[in-house]
């Protein structure tokens, strides 16, 4: 019964998972874009929130979730005060509530992306450097993804109004340590929910970056 409790969980997180994106995109393309893009953080908080209830229980689930939200916060603060890390940027009034002018659901974002990114990575080989390894390309690919847009939607915005390479170096070194305590606390997720969460959040970013490179080559 514990079992079939666990997996009706995971089928309806799934399945609002995907109805938030979906009408995301959607409405961000096609409706009342202001909306959509101030109704980001509820959509984050969610998926935030149905992560924690699908793999709680896991066993060092908790403890690499408080890492990563906190490593996030503490180096995206440096990044915000004093340009270190990532490069000089500031945040935009999106993402909703700050501390030391970082969203705290960036920190809350850290952890759904190394947990999400890790867990994928640990179905697709048994050794640490390759899980590792794919761990950290899957983040900095989102992030890639996320970069040329989050001007757009008042995400953040980096001098210059282009991301340096030194913000993917930085993502390296912070996303490093959280690789690989995942995989050193034995965190064993095997919850396809992680998996729909970064497929995804890939897609409502690609989506929307064709779309606006689409529009711009029009003009």
């Amino acid at each position: 019964m514990k079992v079939r409790g666990l997996i009706d969980t995971q089928i309806i997180a799934i399945a609002i998972i995907w109805l938030f994106h979906v009408s995301g995109i959607i409405g961000i393309l096609y409706g009342n874009s202001q909306w959509f893009v101030e109704a980001t953080p509820i959509n984050l908080s969610i998926c935030f929130f149905l992560l924690v209830l699908v793999c709680w229980k896991t066993s060092g689930f908790i403890k690499i979730s408080i890492l990563s939200f906190t490593i996030g916060m503490l180096a995206e603060m440096l990044g915000v005060n004093y340009g270190y890390i990532f490069g000089p940027y500031q945040y935009g009034e999106a993402l909703g509530w700050k501390l030391y002018g970082v969203p705290i659901l960036i920190g809350a974002n850290w952890s759904i992306l190394t947990i999400c990114s890790a867990a994928i990575s640990s179905q697709l080989y048994d050794q640490l450097v390759p899980r590792i390894l794919i761990g950290l390309s899957l983040m900095i690919l989102l992030d890639f993804m996320i970069e040329p847009i989050a001007p757009i939607l008042d995400f953040w915005e980096f001098e210059g109004g282009k991301a340096p390479l030194q913000n993917y170096f930085g993502w390296f070194l912070v996303a490093l340590p959280l690789q690989f305590f995942y995989h050193f606390w034995k965190v064993d997720i095997k919850h396809w929910f992680t998996h729909h969460l970064f497929l995804l959040q890939l897609l409502f970013f690609m989506i929307l970056l064709l779309k606006i490179n689409t529009l711009q080559n029009l003009l």
